[in-house]
């Protein structure tokens, strides 16, 4: 019997904590298969990153290929989407291969706050990728972004995601770790498919959240990879990164990691 199947698509990342590397980190623990198309390599530690190299979007679309033709996938979480035309040759690929669940994680600003995403890439984005996704998984700056309103309160990311779902996309979920509401003692999530959900865990003060995005937006592609509903793989992604969270490795001397393997990682 084959296992579930998951084909990330994203940046790769040097220190191990995002991109890529995490979302194969998040599939393995949810018990799936990863596979992977890399659209970037980066130089970038815990303290930042210093160098982007996009891929050549005719490359991206052969590793898709490569994967889709052969072994096939049950869903596609895309992350870093460097340039337009990356965005447009894998929009055209998951139409090609009628990919129906996919997990947009839209990938803008880095953790150290290198902007990872231009101007005409969001616009490629918006008007080719987000039409085609099954999910959307924004953090409070990036729905501000595809929002465009500012985000100060659970009501005003219920009326974010709204905005967002008009977009196109069948399912939005903002996470609402970065907002800054001292009202609420724990984290709550919003999903809206024409109905508002609520996701809440208590808030961890951790600055090693390095790979939160990635991880949480894999961990959703999974569940959705193995047929789960929307509300269940969101519930199951929000407890992986809250318990990743805690489990976090200090590494570097800047932003650590969150790490999905827990205690079983350590070797001390």
């Amino acid at each position: 019997m084959e296992p579930f199947k998951v084909l990330c698509i994203g940046g790769s990342d040097t220190s191990g904590g995002a991109g890529i590397q995490a979302d194969l980190k998040a599939v393995s623990a949810s018990c799936c298969w990863g596979l992977s198309v890399v659209t970037a390599v980066t130089a970038q530690n815990t303290k930042g990153v210093s160098g982007i190299y996009p891929i050549s979007p005719a490359f991206v679309g052969r590793q898709m290929d490569a994967v889709l033709q052969d072994i096939g996938a049950d869903a596609l979480k895309t992350g870093m989407l460097p340039t337009s035309e990356i965005v447009q040759v894998v929009a055209k690929n998951i139409k090609k291969y009628k990919m129906t669940k996919v997990v947009v994680d839209p990938v803008m600003i880095a953790k150290g706050g290198k902007t990872l995403m231009p101007n005409k890439t969001r616009t490629a984005l918006v008007n080719n990728l987000l039409p085609l996704a099954f999910a959307v998984t924004p953090n409070i700056p990036e729905a501000e972004i595809l929002a465009k309103m500012k985000i100060k309160s659970l009501a005003d990311m219920k009326k974010a995601a709204v905005k967002i779902h008009s977009l196109g996309v069948k399912n939005v979920l903002i996470k609402g770790g970065h907002l800054q509401d001292k009202k609420q003692s724990n984290v709550i999530d919003i999903l809206y498919d024409g109905s508002y959900y609520e996701f809440s865990a208590p808030r961890i003060n951790s600055r090693d959240t390095h790979g939160t995005g990635c991880t949480y937006a894999s961990a959703l592609a999974a569940g959705i990879a193995k047929g789960q509903s929307i509300v269940d793989a969101a519930w199951q992604a929000k407890i992986m990164i809250t318990a990743a969270i805690e489990n976090a490795l200090s590494l570097g001397k800047g932003y650590g990691s969150v790490n999905v393997f827990g205690k079983n990682i350590l070797n001390k």
